[in-house]
């Protein structure tokens, strides 16, 4: 049988008990972002080099609800906060790295 030792408190699991009307708000607010999504796609044109950078912003915000609040990253330990952290950090420097890799390279003329 599962030893039940409640003098490790890490390695319990603690259930947290979110309300339905706090799962429905978190939706209201990420269908809202996906409409204001669509209302920014239909003005890139006018947004010019900034559509992008306002998409990514607008998936950053929604990717985070969905992180804290789906996934139930607000309410679990600072070691998985870490670990989503560090796998984002990762994330990033590559995103930089091909950045940078695209920007300093030299068009190349053919002798052809």
């Amino acid at each position: 049988m599962a030893n039940h030792n409640s003098n490790n408190a890490a390695n319990v699991l603690h259930p947290h008990i979110t309300p339905m009307s706090t799962y429905l708000k978190v939706a209201g607010v990420l269908f809202a972002l996906t409409f204001l999504t669509v209302i920014a796609h239909q003005f890139h044109v006018q947004l010019g080099a900034f559509a992008g950078p306002i998409a990514f912003l607008i998936a950053a915000v929604k990717a985070a609800f969905v992180l804290m609040y789906f996934m139930h990253l607000k309410d679990d330990t600072n070691m998985n906060r870490m670990i989503f952290s560090t796998g984002f950090f990762f994330l990033i420097v590559l995103l930089l790295f091909s950045v940078v890799d695209i920007a300093t390279r030299v068009t190349e003329v053919s002798p052809l």
